[in-house]
């Protein structure tokens, strides 16, 4: 993990002036290993419930009724591997697929009660030591934004 290595050197923050190409490479790293301590701990947690880490970050998107595609653009996955695991999901009665209200054509994902339930006991579980702890709820929103201003470009 040698974006770990990287944040110890720099004391958890830049203080030298450094190239462009230096500072992208350190705040990729950065990102990337918030990512995989983020996957960590989702996993972690999952595990408590009898989950995947598939499982659980379907259930922590699904804030409502949603399509196939809208849930795997949240998970940041392809339609085929989230129809796996909502059939996964579908099948411990956790989710059930819906006529979709205005497209025929479409299915809506909905939680059932006890996927409610379980959605609830996990997002309790994932706000238990999260990685962004560390953050201020202004400093999360901060990061948020600047994530956000980063992937959707200037």
């Amino acid at each position: 993990m040698y974006w770990l290595d990287g944040l110890a050197k720099m004391g958890g923050m830049t203080t030298s002036p450094q190239s462009p190409a230096t500072a992208e490479r350190e705040l990729c790293g950065l990102v990337n290993g918030l990512a995989q301590q983020i996957a960590h701990h989702v996993r972690t947690r999952a595990i408590t419930l009898g989950l995947t880490e598939a499982q659980a970050t379907a259930l922590r998107e699904m804030t409502g009724p949603m399509t196939m595609r809208e849930l795997a653009d949240r998970m940041s996955c392809e339609p085929s591997n989230a129809t796996f695991v909502v059939d996964k999901l579908q099948g411990l009665g956790l989710v059930e697929r819906r006529a979709h209200p205005t497209d025929r054509r479409a299915r809506h994902l909905v939680l059932t009660p006890e996927g409610k339930s379980l959605r609830e006991q996990l997002l309790a579980l994932l706000a238990q030591d999260s990685p962004l702890a560390g953050l201020t709820p202004q400093e999360q929103r901060v990061l948020q934004d600047l994530l956000a201003r980063a992937i959707t470009g200037p």
